[in-house]
């Protein structure tokens, strides 16, 4: 039967969301590609008017030059922040492009985070305001002055590093909200296919269950009518159209579950319509039924109804006048099944058999918190056990 139809619904609001704001901000990237650009040429810019408001009028050439680089050596920072941090020192020590390797470093930190090329790029930002140049210069100054020129060295090299880690930071949480958002995605999609996959288990087992059994009696009824005289034979038709028109019922009733979206299986016969089970089945059946609780969970008395019925299904099918023994015992929590029937007395009428009736019951135990197993008996024939638990 297909399952094609079924549909399984899964919220993935949060997911979506998170999608549908990474895609727009895409989007605004691919508009605005010249953003990066105005950037690197913003930090450029305000590096130069840095060292053009702060240089003096007898400042010797070669610091205006590396000033000047070190304003220059921004537009490369994107691709070589490391480069760019080194390239800015020069004219740190000896000009005035401080806010240049500021920015330098910054980015250093934001690419790097804690690599050991921002500690390095810190040292040497701080030792560029540390030290005065000329180092004539520097050594006149007193320890008070060096001690001032340490702290402010601190927080010239460590407001970037603080900032870019920052930065980092946040860029690092969104790349695992992403990660996250597609894992939730994965988790959701296999959780789907789980539901898909039981729900197609649990349609199989119930087509089964509903069908085989009615099917299997039309069979053989079907092949006692062709060897069956007049009388015999109105008779065998007869029981064939109430087979048949029960077994459209029940195919009706599970389609209207299916149509209605019903989480349950709908209604399911239990342990009380063993009787008419066993009085339809035409096999020979000893049952006993003893210490079984008034109270029996609806799936537990619809596991044992299934359990039965599939079992003499296939005596029917494979052991053709066999009889049967159902043994049906109540013990503490649990509801244990035992249906043993004798080798077959007459030759075998081969019918379609997939082997699913077993493998269903075995998936209805688990399903229970259950146990189900299967055995060849010493005098040919086999022998069925079940347990259910029957806390509700």
């Amino acid at each position: 039967m297909s399952t094609e139809g079924l549909s399984i619904g899964i919220p993935v609001g949060g997911a979506s969301a998170h999608r549908r704001h990474g895609a727009r901000w895409e989007i605004l990237t691919r508009r605005h590609t010249w953003l990066p650009l105005a950037v690197d040429g913003a930090a450029i810019l305000l590096a130069a008017l840095d060292v053009w408001l702060v240089i003096p009028d007898k400042a010797p050439p070669y610091s205006i030059y590396l000033s000047g680089l070190a304003c220059l050596m921004l537009a490369a920072r994107r691709w070589l922040p490391f480069v760019t941090v080194l390239g800015t020192v020069p004219g740190f020590l000896t000009g005035w492009s401080q806010l240049a390797a500021m920015i330098a470093l910054g980015m250093l930190a934001t690419r790097k985070q804690t690599h050991w090329q921002v500690w390095v790029g810190a040292a040497l930002v701080w030792a560029c305001r540390f030290i005065q140049w000329p180092l004539s210069d520097f050594a006149e100054l007193s320890w008070r002055e060096h001690v001032l020129d340490g702290i402010y060295g601190v927080l010239v090299a460590g407001m970037p590093i603080a900032i870019g880690l920052l930065i980092g930071a946040r860029a690092q949480l969104s790349q695992k909200l992403v990660e996250l958002a597609a894992s939730r995605d994965r988790e959701q999609r296999l959780h789907a296919d789980k539901v898909r996959a039981e729900e197609r288990a649990r349609l199989a087992r119930e087509m089964h269950d509903v069908v085989s059994h009615d099917i299997t009696l039309i069979a053989m009824q079907a092949g006692v009518l062709s060897v069956s005289d007049g009388k015999n034979a109105q008779q065998t038709a007869q029981v064939i159209r109430e087979l048949s028109t029960r077994t459209l019922e029940e195919l009706r009733s599970l389609v209207g579950v299916l149509r209605s979206g019903a989480g349950d299986d709908g209604p399911q016969p239990g342990i009380g319509e063993l009787d008419q089970l066993l009085r339809d089945c035409e096999v020979p059946v000893r049952l006993t039924v003893d210490s079984v609780p008034e109270q029996l969970p609806a799936k537990v008395s619809a596991a044992a109804y299934r359990t039965v019925q599939e079992c003499l299904t296939n005596v029917r099918k494979h052991a053709p006048g066999a009889a049967a023994t159902v043994l049906i015992l109540g013990a503490g929590d649990a509801l244990n099944i035992e249906v043993r029937n004798d080798s077959p007395s007459r030759p075998v009428t081969p019918l379609p058999s997939g082997g699913h009736g077993l493998t269903g019951l075995a998936e209805r135990a688990r399903l229970l918190g259950g146990s189900f197993e299967t055995t060849p008996t010493e005098d040919g024939g086999f022998q069925v056990r079940a347990t259910y638990p029957v806390k509700s």
